[in-house]
């Protein structure tokens, strides 16, 4: 079951996207509430898996990384037992930092981060290819990123239905 979200919650969640280490203090000021029910909201929204974590955001060319590429995945067969298997593989991997699991001609769509060529033609032929059930990979470089957001659209005053 989704949690119900009402306006002073979407209004927290807005601002802790934009930024996670605000006080209570300054959250409570910014979304109209004490500091205490703000914690408390805050808390309930943790413990509700709404909020699942704080982290930074890390300029992945900052730190040696500048290299995205998207890799287009599809699997031999699509039983549960095969999914599973690329699902623990995909989670060992370092370099893959995004993955979903897709409709259409493909199965899986995962953003790969490397240092450089030779990093990925290395996560390719030690990693992907020889897991098995793979079918087919195709790989698409990013030349550059025009946008890249960890903010979710939630806005204050819009009803999330509940399930």
């Amino acid at each position: 079951m989704r949690f119900a979200l009402d306006d002073i919650d979407r209004r927290i969640i807005a601002a802790l996207q934009t930024d996670g280490r605000m006080t209570t203090v300054q959250l409570a000021d910014k979304v109209g509430l004490s500091p205490s029910p703000c914690a408390r909201r805050v808390r309930i929204l943790e413990e509700a898996g709404v909020i699942k974590g704080y982290v930074a955001v890390i300029d992945q060319v900052e730190v040696g990384l500048p290299i995205s590429v998207f890799v287009s995945i599809r699997l031999e067969r699509q039983r549960e037992s095969e999914l599973d298997r690329f699902a623990a593989a995909v989670e060992r991997w370092p370099e893959v930092v995004d993955c979903y699991l897709m409709t259409g001609q493909r199965d899986y769509l995962m953003r790969v981060v490397v240092h450089d060529l030779p990093a990925y033609e290395r996560f390719l032929k030690e990693k992907l290819t020889r897991l098995d059930g793979v079918a087919s990979i195709e790989s698409s470089f990013a030349l550059g990123q025009l946008k890249r957001s960890n903010v979710l659209p939630i806005t204050a005053g819009r009803a999330v239905p509940e399930s």
